[in-house]
C-alpha cells in the first residue's frame, strides 16, 4: 500500500502543474528550505493533493492473497508471490519474496499494478473480478505484457498463476458491498465441472493401490511423446496413452473433456499434458501441496529445479516409518523402495526434477483422505 501511495503521490504528472502555478504566481519560499523543485518529492512531505492520487482509503479496499507459479521449471514453481485485488479500479498486483543472505527478505515487484483480463478459459478477454480470487483459482497474464520477468518464464506465451491462500475476512466483507453480473459463462463453468467429476469418479476405481506408480508412470511416457518438449500432445497421443495405462473412458466422456480442454487451452488442436492429467485425476489441494514444496526447497538448496538423487537418499529419514517401527522393514529397505519408486517418475536416472517430485506425491496424495495424514507423510521423512 505504501508503495502505490508514495508512486501515485511522486508521479503524478499534476504535481509538476501545481508547482509551476506555485512559481508563476511568486510565492516566496521558506528561506530555510529548498525550492520545491529540487526538493526530493516523498509521500510524507508532499503537501500537494491531485485529483488522480491514490488515498490510503480507497486502497484500504483490497484482497491480498498468496501464489505460486504453475510450471515445470522447479525454480518458478517455487517462487513465493504475494498480491493485491484493489475493488475501486478493478486493479491488481503481484509481488515476489526474495532471499538475499541468510537474513534478509525484500519484496520485489512482479506484476505491476494495472487492470488485466482472462487469457484462457471461458473467460478469455473479460477483466477480473473480485469473484475470480478464491483459494485454487487461476490468474493468467500475457509474458510480453511484463518485460521485466525472468527469462525461463518468459519462454511461455502466458505466465499462469495459482492463488494459495487469501485473507477471506477481507474477502467476505467486500463481496458484501459489491454487485457482479452473473451470465452464461459461470454456468459452463459449472457445466465443465460436472463433467471432468464424472470422469475422475470413473478413474477412481483404477486407480486404487497404483495411483503412484500410473501418475508416475504417466508423467514419463508423455514426456517421451513431447518431442518438441513444449508440453504439448494431440488428440491421438491421449487417447493412446489413456489406452496403454488401462484408463479407457467413453468415447462420449473423452470427447466431451477434449471440448473443455481446448476451450481452456490455446485453441490449437493441442492441449497441455500436465493439465490434461490435473482434468483426468483431479489435483491435490494447495494446503498438501504447500509442503511438498516445502520438502523440495529443502532438497534444492542452490535453487536450480533439480536435486540430485544422491542428496535424496542423504535427506531422507525412514527411521520412524511405520514399518520400521514394527520391525518389518529396515530403514534401507524403506528408504531403498521409495527411490526406486521415484525413479520411475525420472528423465534421467541420476535426478529428480520439481515436476517429476510433484507428480509422486500427486499420486500419493489421490489414496489419502485427510489432509494432515498426507502432511505427516512429509514432514516425518524430511524434517519439515
Amino acid at each position: 500500500m505504501i508503495d502505490h501511495l508514495s508512486r501515485a503521490v511522486i508521479s503524478d504528472p499534476e504535481q509538476n502543474l501545481t508547482i509551476e502555478k506555485r512559481e508563476s504566481a511568486r510565492i516566496l519560499p521558506d528561506s530555510k528550505t529548498a525550492p520545491v523543485r529540487l526538493r526530493k518529492r516523498t509521500l510524507h512531505e508532499t503537501k500537494i493533493r491531485t485529483h488522480s492520487t491514490l488515498t490510503e482509503n480507497v486502497l484500504s479496499h483490497k484482497v491480498q492473497f498468496d501464489g505460486r507459479i504453475i510450471s515445470r521449471n522447479g525454480r518458478d514453481a517455487c517462487r513465493e508471490l504475494i498480491g493485491f485485488f484493489f475493488t475501486h479500479d478493478q486493479s491488481l498486483t503481484v509481488y515476489e519474496y526474495r532471499q538475499f543472505g541468510k537474513n534478509r527478505t525484500s519484496v520485489l515487484p512482479f506484476i505491476h499494478k494495472n487492470i488485466y483480463h482472462h487469457q484462457c478459459g471461458r473467460r478469455k478477454g473479460k477483466q477480473y473480478q473480485l469473484g475470480d480470487f478464491y483459494v485454487g483459482a487461476t490468474l493468467t497474464f500475457l509474458n510480453s505484457d511484463h518485460p521485466r520477468l525472468p527469462e525461463s518464464i518468459k519462454e511461455n506465451t502466458l505466465l499462469i498463476l495459482r492463488i494459495t491462500n487469501i485473507d477471506q475476512i477481507a474477502l467476505d466483507s467486500l463481496k458484501t458491498a459489491s454487485v457482479e453480473h452473473e451470465d452464461d459463462i459461470i454456468t459452463q463453468e459449472a457445466n465443465d465441472r460436472l463433467v471432468i467429476r464424472a470422469i475422475q469418479d470413473v478413474l477412481k476405481e483404477k486407480l486404487h493401490k497404483r495411483s503412484v506408480r500410473i501418475l508416475t508412470g504417466l508423467g514419463r511416457y508423455f514426456q517421451q511423446l513431447d518431442k518438441e518438449g513444449n508440453g504439448l500432445l494431440d488428440k491421438a497421443d491421449f487417447k493412446q496413452a489413456l489406452k496403454v495405462f488401462q484408463l479407457q473412458v467413453s468415447e462420449k466422456d473423452f470427447e466431451s473433456l477434449w471440448l473443455i480442454l481446448n476451450a481452456n487451452g490455446n485453441g490449437n488442436g493441442k492441449v497441455d499434458y500436465r493439465e490434461f492429467k490435473r482434468a483426468i485425476f483431479g489435483e491435490m489441494n494447495e494446503y498438501r501441496k504447500s509442503f511438498v514444496r516445502k520438502a523440495f526447497m529443502k532438497l534444492d538448496c542452490n535453487r536450480t529445479g533439480r536435486v540430485p538423487i544422491i542428496d535424496i537418499r542423504k535427506c531422507y529419514c525412514a527411521k520412524k516409518h511405520s514399518q520400521v517401527i514394527s520391525g518389518h522393514s529396515t530403514e534401507e529397505e524403506i528408504k531403498s523402495s521409495f527411490l526406486e519408486t521415484l525413479k520411475d517418475t525420472c528423465s534421467k536416472s541420476d535426478e529428480v526434477s520439481y515436476g517429476e517430485f510433484e507428480d509422486y506425491y500427486e499420486g500419493l496424495s489421490i489414496g489419502i483422505a485427510d489432509d494432515e495424514d498426507f502432511v505427516n507423510i512429509l514432514r516425518t521423512p524430511w524434517g519439515i
